[in-house]
């Protein structure tokens, strides 16, 4: 599997995590995981369309799709595609780029069109003609930039942004009655919007956050033992967190890492969560 990334474009930076370009001679795996994370996520297929469905539900194809945030994984399987781009978007694009809250894109998957129109099909047709990675970062860049010129941004409530970001910084260490207090909202309140804001409750994310910290570790320092990696990450211990991959990912810690990791990249946002919870920002 060969991958391709460029850095953000300063404008961009408050709403795309990173951008990736894949491409791969070998046949795509059986199956593979999307694992939930901070981020909204944007695939444009650059051959087939990619299968994509819910744990149980049914598989449904896309040339391009956006994500929204999720606790479970994704299955993706069926698809003969070896060739995208994908995108990591936060929270804040939803409104800013999209012209929706995150909390209506919560655990569903789309096609891209249904937000982004004649334009949405064009780009999937422009990146697929496109000869290089440099071509096709620049048209994506260029869409994203002008979405960003053309729109008013509406911004959520500055209570739920700085809840979201708190959760973040400490991967979802603080507790939601913490969280609550420092906000100044009752816990009931706090749990209520945010829900509504995100798609995610307050509790859930957290889950999310400490699960995206230790797959970020796996990614990273694949040979870290697993009762290491849980104590890093907020976990009780070994048990927990394999407890925690059974119900997001699905499969083992060990399972996921001899299926999934060889095909993954190590790429900057794995780098950048690590590094958080190496400088003890909890």
């Amino acid at each position: 599997m060969g991958y391709a990334t460029r850095a953000v474009h300063p404008a961009l930076r408050p709403y795309v995590g990173d951008v990736v370009g894949y491409a791969s001679d070998a046949p795509p795996p059986e199956v593979h995981r999307g694992l939930p994370s901070r981020h909204l996520t944007i695939v444009v297929t650059l051959d087939e369309p990619l299968g994509v469905s819910w744990p149980g539900g049914r598989l449904q194809k896309h040339d391009a799709l956006i994500g929204g945030l999720h606790s479970t994984a994704v299955v993706i399987a069926g698809t003969a595609s070896r060739a995208g781009v994908q995108l990591s978007l936060t929270p804040a694009a939803a409104r800013t780029l999209l012209g929706v809250p995150p909390g209506e894109l919560g655990s569903v998957v789309l096609d891209l069109d249904e937000f982004l129109g004649r334009r949405g099909r064009e780009l999937t047709e422009q990146l697929r003609e496109a000869p290089t990675w440099d071509l096709r970062f620049d048209l994506l860049e260029g869409l994203l930039l002008r979405r960003l010129g053309e729109r008013r941004p509406v911004e959520a409530r500055p209570e739920l942004g700085w809840a979201w970001l708190r959760l973040c910084e400490s991967a979802g260490a603080i507790g939601v009655q913490e969280l609550a207090a420092e906000v100044g909202w009752s816990r009931r309140h706090l749990t209520d919007c945010f829900t509504t804001e995100f798609g995610l409750a307050p509790k859930v994310a957290s889950r999310v956050l400490r699960f995206e910290r230790a797959t970020a570790y796996l990614r990273r320092r694949p040979r870290t033992r697993l009762v290491d990696v849980a104590a890093a990450a907020g976990f009780a211990d070994q048990s927990h967190l394999t407890r925690e991959f059974q119900s997001i990912a699905g499969c083992s810690p060990r399972q996921w890492m001899a299926e999934e990791l060889p095909n993954l990249p190590s790429n900057p946002q794995a780098a950048a969560i690590v590094s958080a919870s190496a400088a003890g920002t909890h």
